[in-house]
């Protein structure tokens, strides 16, 4: 699908666009290829231009980015349109109304958790252990420390790049579910309304170097997507200790390792290829399956590759009736034609 059209069209109406541009720097992981055509928009004026000019090219596919922190992008890289979310100046705040916090989509969670703190409100401050941004983490239902955004999200206000149309979309029409929901690469979260309580800013800030001190003692810096592959059903080990337990530890393809520290983390190295981070993946599902008899699926989204390896790495469960039924409700309260 050519988008040299699109390209120009986003460029005459004054949008930041690149035509072939490397995505790797967007993720951080690293690798991956290019996008045919990146568009960085920092504002909704922004998104909604874009969906208007996306309106006249139905045919383009659509990969919306935040800070890249949950996606392996293929080294063939993104035939479509990437649009990548930028916080602007005004998205550093939070608003407060009773119990309520919203932010932006495109705001980091680590600031999110530190705004919501300063604002003398409490239950958000596992955010700041996501580095991705709202946004993301709202399609993802991210979470940690014993929370997702799942057991917090109130309503998201949601663009549909496909019809242009905007809605306040309620928690159980997006339809969380573990590391998912309804909303799909043609959708962007503008902002997002959360429940909290109220406390002293003090105690929140403690809790805040909890998490954080926790994550730097028990996970892995440096170039990875966080956790890859989705903890079993309740009563199996962790994801990490199955792949431990299996041997696999260290495991190495390249430059790419499954990291020492934490085993369910996959580090990338200088030179890295996003194929090699699929193959020792690959490598581990395989072996953790011939060892345990389970088989894990991947947290990571999976961006350009084949059909069948990302059908490998999807859990089932994203495929049922239920969640199918939920996206294609979502669907038509935002006019898509999807």
């Amino acid at each position: 699908m050519t988008t040299g059209a699109l390209f120009a069209e986003l460029a005459a109406v004054g949008l930041d666009v690149h035509s072939d541009r490397p995505l790797a720097p967007l993720t951080t992981y690293g690798v991956g290829g290019n996008g045919a055509c990146v568009v960085k928009v920092s504002s909704v004026d922004h998104v909604v231009a874009v969906s208007e000019v996306l309106h006249r090219h139905p045919g383009v596919d659509t990969l919306v980015m935040g800070r890249g922190s949950n996606l392996l992008i293929a080294d063939i890289g993104f035939n479509g349109l990437v649009i990548v979310m930028a916080p602007s100046s005004t998205e550093n705040a939070v608003s407060v109304d009773g119990d309520i916090v919203e932010a932006g989509g495109a705001m980091l969670m680590p600031v999110l958790a530190r705004r919501s703190v300063g604002a003398g409100r409490g239950g958000l401050e596992w955010c700041v252990g996501i580095p991705g941004t709202v946004g993301g983490a709202v399609r993802m239902n991210a979470g940690g420390h014993g929370a997702d955004m799942a057991s917090s999200v109130v309503d998201a206000t949601v663009l549909s790049l496909r019809s242009g149309i905007i809605a306040r979309v309620p928690a159980e029409q997006l339809d969380f579910y573990f590391r998912g929901s309804a909303l799909s690469n043609n959708h962007v979260v503008l902002s997002v309304r959360m429940k909290t309580a109220a406390q002293e800013a003090a105690t929140g800030t403690t809790e805040i170097n909890a998490v954080v001190g926790w994550r730097r003692e028990h996970q892995p810096g440096g170039r990875n997507a966080g956790s890859v592959f989705v903890n079993p059903g309740s009563g199996d080990e962790s994801a990490g200790a199955l792949i431990d337990s299996a041997g696999l530890r260290g495991f190495t393809i390249g430059a790419v390792t499954v990291s020492e520290k934490h085993a369910n983390f996959i580090q990338a190295g200088e030179g890295s290829t996003a194929a090699d981070i699929a193959a020792v993946m690959s490598h581990v599902q395989s072996t953790v399956e011939d060892v345990h008899g389970i088989r894990l699926y991947s947290e990571v989204c999976l961006v350009g590759f084949s059909a069948d390896l990302m059908t490998r790495f999807s859990h089932p469960s994203h495929a049922s009736a239920p969640h199918v039924a939920a996206k294609n409700e979502l669907h038509r309260l935002l006019g898509d034609h999807a």
